[in-house]
């Protein structure tokens, strides 16, 4: 009889042209792994260096201590997000694990973890896609976009929204007139999208 494996999570991506994705991804074990600005800004910086290649538009974000929201629009008919993940998550990986080393951090030591005999992985996220929800309507985007900026204030890391830095929240607030260093660049839906 084989040996079991271990379950893992499976997400089918799939689009219709239209719709909007909302991403979440966790990091690996739900340690609070995203507490530090530099990560943040390495996280950010990944996103931004994601989106345009890949070919999307990014409508929204909160960046928490242990999991990320991302609400995107594609511009491709047929995308490809398991590879826009990718794009995001694998660089962020490899430059945090640079300057956890660097910093001769025993996070290293934390997130290398025995993959199969023999050999080792570093897991700064958690094993697979993560949750990935189409959204079609103006309604569900609304809600997802309020949804993804109330959870710092639910999770009681701020009083406000506006008040956590690691959001899109005050570019919503602004119209569209404000954009802040250390984020990613926001585009908002495409004109004509409803």
């Amino acid at each position: 009889m084989a040996p079991e494996t271990p379950h893992r999570k499976r997400v089918k991506h799939y689009h219709e042209p239209g719709d909007v994705h909302e991403f979440t991804f966790s990091c690996y074990r739900r340690m609070p792994l995203l507490t530090t600005d530099g990560r943040l800004r390495i996280l950010s910086e990944c996103i931004d260096y994601a989106i345009d290649p890949e070919k999307y538009r990014l409508i929204a974000f909160v960046l928490m201590p242990e999991h990320v929201h991302l609400l995107v629009y594609p511009l491709e008919p047929k995308p490809e997000l398991g590879r826009l993940l990718a794009a995001i998550k694998r660089p962020v990986s490899r430059r945090v694990k640079e300057t956890l080393i660097n910093g001769h951090s025993r996070l290293v030591e934390k997130l290398t973890v025995q993959e199969r005999p023999g050999k080792t992985v570093f897991r700064f996220w958690q094993e697979g896609p993560g949750y990935d929800r189409n959204l079609q309507t103006e309604k569900a985007v609304m809600a997802a976009i309020d949804y993804i900026h109330r959870n710092p204030v639910r999770r009681r890391l701020c009083q406000q929204a506006r008040e956590w830095k690691w959001s899109s929240v005050r570019f919503y607030e602004s119209d569209g007139q404000r954009q802040e260093n250390d984020l990613p660049t926001i585009h908002g839906l495409p004109a004509g999208w409803l």
